[in-house]
């Protein structure tokens, strides 16, 4: 899993304009929209080439001889599994991970609290993702990973990253993850590792129930976007 901290005065918009981190990952090109663009197209590809034989093959087996439909519907279910085990990694970026720290966690939640607007905050407070509007998209920043909801609302691209100082309370995580997403989106993007992209409904049906307003909110302002 990919990791970031915050470089020197990051708290100042214009403290940093790159992260540290991008030395780390020199064979990375720089994330742009354009390149968003050539992963969703590039997943949406190896989705098909993964499972299009398998249903492909189905199809003939039942064509040929009726009687092998039961090693048919097999093959059925490897087409409809492959990209339901990618979608399922996407969505663990976001789900909450390492210590609770329910003693502290109230007063990280307060110090997050100061970083969003009002709607941003109540719905970090429901959802425990923080929404954040940048150049490439919607984003959705959780505790080790963010979701970035694409112009449009159609493909949303998974990351996993997290904070380097990984016992910290909940919030806290969210708020050093955020503070580096708002000094360098794009150096945010190429640091952390792309874990999934595909349509939203394939991450919402798997999320937790309190998270998906956050996707709800995310689509809504990625489709005003155009």
């Amino acid at each position: 899993m990919a990791t970031v901290r915050l470089p020197p005065g990051a708290a100042a918009a214009s403290a940093a304009p790159a992260l540290p981190e991008l030395a780390s990952v020199p064979w990375r090109s720089r994330v742009s929209a354009h390149s968003l663009r050539r992963w969703g197209q590039a997943w949406t590809l190896w989705t098909v080439a993964s499972t299009l034989p398998f249903a492909a093959a189905g199809a003939l087996l039942v064509a040929l001889e009726p009687l092998s439909a039961p090693v048919a519907v097999a093959c059925l279910v490897h087409a409809w599994i492959i990209p339901e085990l990618y979608a399922f990694r996407g969505t663990n970026v976001v789900r909450p991970k390492g210590p609770r720290h329910e003693r502290t966690e109230p007063v990280a939640q307060g110090l997050l609290g100061d970083l969003l607007g009002h709607e941003a905050r109540e719905l970090q407070r429901g959802t425990g993702l923080a929404i954040e509007r940048g150049e490439l998209g919607v984003w959705l920043v959780a505790e080790a990973g963010a979701l970035l909801v694409a112009p449009g609302g159609r493909r949303v691209h998974c990351y996993c990253v997290r904070a380097t100082e990984v016992r910290l309370p909940p919030s806290d995580r969210v708020a050093h993850l955020l503070l580096a997403l708002r000094t360098d989106e794009g150096g945010f993007a190429t640091v952390a590792n792309h874990a999934f992209a595909g349509a939203p409904w394939r991450i919402r049906r798997r999320m937790p129930k309190e998270m998906r307003p956050a996707l709800t909110a995310a689509r809504a302002a990625a489709r005003a976007r155009g």
